[in-house]
C-alpha cells in the first residue's frame, strides 16, 4: 500500500481524463450542432455524453479528496464540466460528516425510491454545500459572494464555458447541454443512492452519531465498477480513509456487500419494487432484523414492521450477471 500511494502513474491516469471530459463535450456539441441529426441521434448522444459527464463527477470526487492544491483545483475543473462544482464541498464537509445519519441527504433510506431521493439529494446537496462554504467564509471575515467562495469559483467557469458553447454553436446549446447535464447529475444521484441505502450510524447517549465505520457503507468489488469509477465502489474503505487514493482502497469480504456492481444496481434502482426486493433484506441482515437500527422512509415503518416483523430475513433477490 505505500508503495502504490507513492506511485505517480495512477495520480496522473486521473489528471488526464480532466481534458478528455472538456474534448467530450466541446466535440459533442460540435457534432449536433454542424451534422444533421434525427431527434433519437440527439437525445442518444446528449445522454452519451451524460453518462461520460457523470464520470467527470466521479474524477472530481477523486481529486477533490487530496490535499494539493493543484490536484483541489483540478477536481473543480473537471466539476465544472456537468456543473456540479458544489460538490466540491457538500461532499467531502458534508456528506462525509453526516453520512448514514438523517442529517444527511446523500443517504438514501429504506424503502425510498431513486425518484423522491432525487428531489431530496439534488437540492439538498446544493443547501448544505452553501451553508457550509458561508459559515467557513464568515468565519474568515470574508463575503460569501467573494471570489474565495469554493462554490462560485466552478459556476463560473461552467457559466463562461457553457457561455462559449452557447455562442460558438447556437440556440440548439439550449437543450443540448441542460439533457447531458441532467443525466450526469442523475449518475451521480444514482451511485448516492446505493452506497448507503438503508444504513444507520448508532445514536450515542450525548445527542451525536457514533464515528462512521466500514460498516456505514455498502461495498462492492466487481471488475467493471473497478475500471470505470477508480475504485469508487470500495466505498467502506474509502469512508474509513477519505484520503487514500483510489489504487490503495481495499476490499474486505465481511463487509456489507452490494450483490452487483454499479451499473447492474444503477439499472435495478430504476425499478423500485425490484430494487427493494433485492436491497431489503440485506439491510434488514445487516441490522440483525432490528428495523430500529435502520433508517427508514417515513410512512414506511408500518409497511415493514408487518413485512418483516422480528424474523430474520430470507435470502435476498438474485441479481442479473453485470
Amino acid at each position: 500500500m505505500p508503495d502504490l500511494e507513492k506511485d505517480r502513474y495512477y495520480r496522473v491516469l486521473t489528471y488526464l481524463t480532466v481534458p478528455m471530459h472538456y474534448a467530450a463535450l466541446v466535440g459533442s456539441c460540435w457534432w449536433v450542432a454542424t451534422q444533421s441529426v434525427n431527434a433519437f441521434e440527439f437525445i442518444a448522444l446528449a445522454l452519451s455524453l451524460g453518462i461520460v459527464n457523470g464520470l467527470a463527477l466521479n474524477t472530481g470526487h477523486e481529486l477533490g479528496h487530496k490535499k494539493e492544491t493543484f490536484d483541489r483545483w483540478m477536481a473543480k475543473l473537471v466539476l465544472a464540466v456537468v456543473g456540479y462544482g458544489h460538490f466540491f464541498i457538500e461532499h467531502n464537509k458534508g456528506h462525509h460528516r453526516d453520512v448514514a445519519t438523517p442529517q444527511d441527504p446523500a443517504t438514501s433510506r429504506m424503502g425510498e425510491n431513486i425518484y423522491s431521493f432525487a428531489t431530496r439529494e439534488i437540492p439538498g446537496a446544493f443547501k448544505r454545500a452553501w451553508e457550509l462554504e458561508e459559515v467557513r467564509l464568515e468565519r474568515s471575515g470574508k463575503n460569501v459572494w467573494s471570489l474565495d467562495n469554493e462554490i462560485l469559483q466552478p459556476l463560473i467557469i461552467t457559466v463562461v464555458l457553457y457561455a462559449g458553447l452557447l455562442a460558438f454553436f447556437g440556440p440548439i446549446m439550449l437543450v443540448f447541454l441542460p439533457i447531458q447535464m441532467a443525466y450526469g447529475w442523475w449518475q451521480l444521484t444514482s451511485a448516492n443512492y446505493i452506497e448507503h441505502y438503508g444504513l444507520l450510524r448508532e445514536k450515542l447517549p450525548n445527542g451525536k452519531y457514533e464515528h462512521q465505520k466500514p460498516h456505514h457503507s455498502w461495498n462492492s468489488n466487481h471488475i467493471m465498477s473497478n475500471l470505470i469509477l477508480f475504485h469508487l465502489q470500495r466505498h467502506s474503505d474509502h469512508h474509513a480513509h477519505p484520503t487514500r487514493s483510489y489504487q490503495s482502497l481495499r476490499d474486505f469480504k465481511d463487509l456489507p456487500a452490494l450483490p452487483s456492481g454499479y451499473p447492474g444496481m444503477f439499472f435495478a434502482a430504476l425499478v423500485p419494487s425490484w430494487f427493494r426486493s433485492i436491497m431489503d433484506h440485506r439491510v434488514l441482515d445487516w441490522a440483525k432484523g432490528d428495523l430500529n437500527k435502520i433508517q427508514i422512509e417515513p410512512g414506511m415503518r408500518e409497511y415493514y414492521d408487518r413485512k418483516f416483523g422480528s424474523v430474520a430475513p430470507a435470502q435476498p433477490a438474485a441479481m442479473p450477471a453485470e
